[in-house]
């Protein structure tokens, strides 16, 4: 057996596990307030995490470039309060445009 299998195999029986922990606990702890405030802001700082590192990195090292751009100018566009199809829209565009003639 591979190392390859192995890794495949460990990492179907961790999901596995925690699928089953993760049922297995409790309604009422699930209920507790601060847990539902905790896990209203988990998807958002996920997304956060993955928008910053993708926007702002080329595999091992930092980069400025078109895609920086592109969301220093939803960025605005959120502050402004657009609206969401403006928010892409000239985020695209503006990418689109330093990339071009940048």
């Amino acid at each position: 057996m591979s190392a390859q299998w192995i890794a495949v195999l460990g990492a179907s029986f961790f999901a596995y596990a925690l699928k089953y922990i993760g049922s297995a606990i409790p309604a009422s702890w699930l209920a507790h307030p601060r847990i539902q405030r905790i896990n209203n802001l988990i998807p958002i700082s996920l997304l956060s995490a993955l928008v910053a590192i993708q926007t702002v990195t080329d595999k091992t090292k930092y980069v400025l470039d078109h895609r920086t751009a592109g969301v220093a100018v939803a960025i605005l566009a959120l502050i402004a309060k657009a609206p969401f199809w403006f928010v892409v829209v000239s985020a695209a565009v503006t990418s689109a445009l330093v990339y071009k003639f940048a």
